[in-house]
């Protein structure tokens, strides 16, 4: 292969200062140990665009046993592929070893060398990936194409670990060991002329995994560039082959599109490139007026913070897409008998699984709306909203979706100061000379007295 383009610091503008400190602390440790040590993926190609990424991955040579002994705060997780998760805090440092891409049919699991074969046990701390591992098929169940990859612990190279990537700005590297940005695949030209393009041929890599299609079109819409008409006319022919992927995973990424801050012009591109009608096809092509409102507002919220704030939850971003398309209306209520009781069926959204949680949750968030904008409410009924489980949900709902900024300052106000509204309760609560509501003298409780000195 070709050798890489390597851009030496005083020819870009990618910057220690702007790398998460964390990330910078595992990227030393690593060089330290003599270990390659890359900044890699989405943060390479954000810094160097002068946004700020999301989160800081790295790639190394270090086998995920050996990372773990460098770092006491690290989890070793995966079974497609083994991640070393490095925690600070609430923080995860994602490290990972260049591995390379395979043969579909192929993929055999990297024997680790013998230091580093450590039994994966409870002191290993070794989990499986979110979402659990995949069943195997039942007979006569139908399966996924033979080009889908679905295991990868084959261990590589830099180079390697390039070429396998999705797209060409996604595969650049940062060295910190020489502070300069190396390029194995194109990826810097393509930055420069904000192009999407794939490594390899597109039609082969959507038919490995078929979310890359759905990626393409986020990424685009996201950094505003145009898409290679290579990759549009892959995803043209392809676009069904999405409804292969683990349906969890498609759900995950939904949720990462509505808290990207780039919602609106997302879905309207999914529409345009077909893929949303194979994805949700309850959601049609182009966006109706009330739903691409609803996505303005969201959009709007989440750029007033940096990063995706923990108050857009899942029940929330739900319910961004379901109210205004309508799919909650009409639902019966839960009865509140017991477990035997009928439930409410779910709303549909093709492809994706719709949790229960989260569209009971959204229920209790709407049901909340009504009593949050009566601010003429006595003080009791208003600080008795303050104890709700779905409180603080619920305001974000009316901040984002309520057009009601004086109603949103009220409880936001509350919420900082919850002691005058209790305050107010009780002083609502007591009548004059002591008495309550109803007009009787409240009783004193009797001090308890000591017991008789023998």
């Amino acid at each position: 292969m070709a050798e890489p383009t390597v851009v030496p610091r005083a020819q870009h503008t990618l910057s220690r200062r702007d790398i998460d400190p964390d990330a910078l602390k595992v990227l030393y440790r690593l060089h330290h140990a003599n270990y390659l040590a890359y900044l890699v993926g989405g943060s390479v190609r954000d810094l160097l665009l002068g946004r700020r990424p999301k989160d800081f991955d790295i790639g190394t040579d270090a086998h995920p046993y050996q990372v773990k002994r460098l770092f006491r705060n690290c989890w070793i997780i995966g079974r497609r592929f083994r991640l070393a998760h490095v925690k600070f805090g609430t923080k995860t440092i994602e490290v990972a070893t260049f591995r390379r891409q395979v043969v579909p049919g192929t993929e055999a699991e990297a024997p680790l060398p013998h230091a580093d074969a450590v039994r994966a046990g409870a002191d290993d701390r070794t989990r499986p990936p979110v979402g659990g591992r995949a069943a195997a098929p039942a007979p006569g169940e139908a399966t996924a194409p033979e080009h889908l990859v679905h295991r990868d612990n084959t261990f590589g190279t830099p180079e390697e670990d390039a070429f396998r990537r999705d797209f060409t700005v996604n595969a650049l590297f940062y060295d910190v060991a020489t502070f300069s940005v190396i390029d194995y695949v194109g990826g810097l030209e393509d930055l420069q002329h904000r192009v999407i393009r794939s490594i390899g041929d597109p039609e082969v890599r959507f038919l490995e995994d078929p979310v890359r299609m759905l990626r393409a079109v986020v990424l685009g819409a996201r950094l505003g560039f145009s898409i290679d008409p290579a990759v549009v006319r892959a995803i043209d022919r392809q676009g069904r082959d999405i409804t292969l992927s683990a349906p969890a995973r498609l759900m995950e990424e939904y949720f990462k599109i509505l808290r990207s801050g780039s919602a609106t012009r997302v879905f309207r591109d999914l529409g345009a490139s077909g893929l949303l009608q194979h994805l949700t096809p309850e959601i049609p092509s182009p966006l109706p007026a009330p739903l691409e409102q609803a996505l303005e507002a969201l959009d709007r919220h989440r750029a007033r913070f940096d990063a995706a704030p923990d108050s857009l939850t899942n029940a929330i971003l739900l319910g961004t897409v379901l109210v205004p398309l309508g799919l909650l209306a009409g639902r019966p209520r839960r009865h509140a008998d017991g477990d035997d009781a009928p439930r409410a069926p779910l709303p549909s959204l093709g492809a994706l699984p719709v949790a229960r949680r989260d569209v009971e949750r959204l229920g209790q968030i709407l049901s909340l709306q009504r009593r949050l904008r009566d601010l003429d409410a006595s003080p009791r009924a208003r600080a008795s909203l303050l104890h709700r489980h779905m409180f603080a949900e619920a305001v974000t709902w009316l901040e984002i979706h309520g057009e009601a900024p004086d109603v949103v300052a009220h409880w936001r106000t509350l919420l900082g100061n919850p002691r005058e509204e209790r305050e107010g309760a009780q002083v609502e609560g007591t009548g004059e000379g002591g008495r309550g509501p109803n007009g009787r003298r409240r009783r004193r409780r009797r001090r308890r007295r000591p017991p008789p000195r023998e």
